[in-house]
């Protein structure tokens, strides 16, 4: 099957994508593309959902069917369009078959790769006439801001159950397991107060936070299991005592007890830690109001499913062996698993995403590319 990559045409295919500037919401030019060449090149049948309207991107999330074998299962691929900022105007090194940015830019591997690998695979199985049942494409948008698109997609216009999200590092790994995850904001409201005059007349919200930040748990809390306070905004001046401060932070766990556990331990360390600073002359400050907010849910996927009993036979057929793997972060195939489509997630050689450092060999592109391959192939 290595024969049969088009190496030069898979490294071509990547540079037009990453040349196009698609940060989140602005994915319209990637999708553009992504229909007009599978259309006309595949003859596929090509649909966009109406997610646009929500997610408030300049395209909706791209479905693209190539009919096959009618009595074969039908199977689906998964890449998203957007990337990460800073995302624009990227300049593409390519030396000793790695690409790079010039590192004032991310890359755009993260997922842009993806896409280029699936449009040679559909390109592929034109030119070679492959034998293969019903493939879709899903091409989603808003990924790096919340699993937007995932999250808006109706899983009725899919007709396939099961699919791969190529959204990974390591091809030599399919990943089964990843943690559910909230993210929280807590508001600590005070009381102003001049900072040089009545200092004692205040309530320093400030001050709160940081009492309630040193005592609750953050970082890795067991295996699986992390907590993290990411965003700190207040104050206004610095000769006034600040009367508001707000923290946005996130849990993430593989036991969805441990993360309901952590979560409330958060909470109730800033409730406790404000009692501390009530004052008899202002009844009820400081004030701790919080808002918790469901990111995604946990994605477990059993080792004897078909998808991973299909892909480690698909690569030993290539003399490779996948590995299975958790990961500590979430993504689309999290999305799609909850609304019943069944996933795992692929590795595709992208390393150090979301930093002007990422990079990707083509080597890794063809490998991954080989894989979806065969894995078409077998399911015939």
């Amino acid at each position: 099957m290595r024969s049969r990559i088009n190496r030069d045409r898979l490294a071509d295919t990547f540079r037009q994508l990453v040349l196009m500037d698609s940060p989140s919401r602005e994915e319209g030019a990637v999708a553009d593309w992504i229909k007009r060449t599978l259309k006309e090149e595949i003859g596929a049948e090509v649909i966009e959902d109406q997610s646009r309207g929500q997610t408030g991107s300049e395209s909706g999330n791209i479905i693209a069917r190539i009919p096959g074998a009618e009595k074969v299962v039908p199977l689906f691929f998964n890449a998203h369009m957007d990337t990460v900022e800073p995302g624009r105007g990227i300049k593409i090194i390519f030396k000793d078959g790695i690409f790079q940015s010039d590192g004032t830019t991310v890359l755009g591997a993260d997922d842009k790769a993806a896409i280029a690998i699936l449009i040679e695979t559909a390109r592929l199985l034109k030119e070679h006439r492959v034998s293969h049942g019903p493939i879709e494409f899903l091409f989603t948008v808003c990924e790096e801001i919340g699993l937007l698109g995932a999250k808006l997609l109706d899983p009725a216009l899919l007709e396939a159950k099961a699919g791969y999200a190529l959204d990974s590092s390591d091809p030599e790994v399919l990943i089964n397991q990843a943690p559910c995850a909230i993210r929280f904001k807590v508001r600590v409201v005070g009381k102003a107060a001049h900072a040089g005059l009545h200092p004692e007349l205040g309530i320093n919200a400030i001050q709160v936070a940081a009492r309630a930040l040193a005592e609750i748990p953050l970082g890795r809390i067991d295996e699986y299991t992390t907590a993290n306070v990411g965003l700190i905004h207040g104050g206004k001046a610095t000769n006034i005592v600040p009367e508001e401060v707000e923290l946005e932070g996130e849990v993430r766990s593989h036991n969805p007890e441990k993360l309901k556990e952590v979560q409330d331990q958060i909470l109730e360390t800033f409730h406790r830690i404000a009692l501390d600073f009530k004052l008899m002359e202002n009844p009820g400050l400081p004030l701790i109001k919080t808002k918790i907010i469901d990111d995604y849910p946990l994605m477990s996927v059993s080792e004897v499913h078909p998808l991973i009993t299909t892909a480690a036979k698909a690569a030993k057929g290539l003399g490779r062996n996948l590995r299975l793997d958790m990961t500590g972060g979430g993504s689309d195939a999290n999305i799609f698993n909850a609304k019943g489509l069944a996933t795992v997630v692929m590795g595709i050689g992208m390393q150090n995403v979301h930093t002007t450092s990422e990079h990707i060999s083509l080597d890794d592109m063809v490998d991954a590319a080989e894989l979806v391959l065969e894995i078409i192939r077998m399911k015939r």
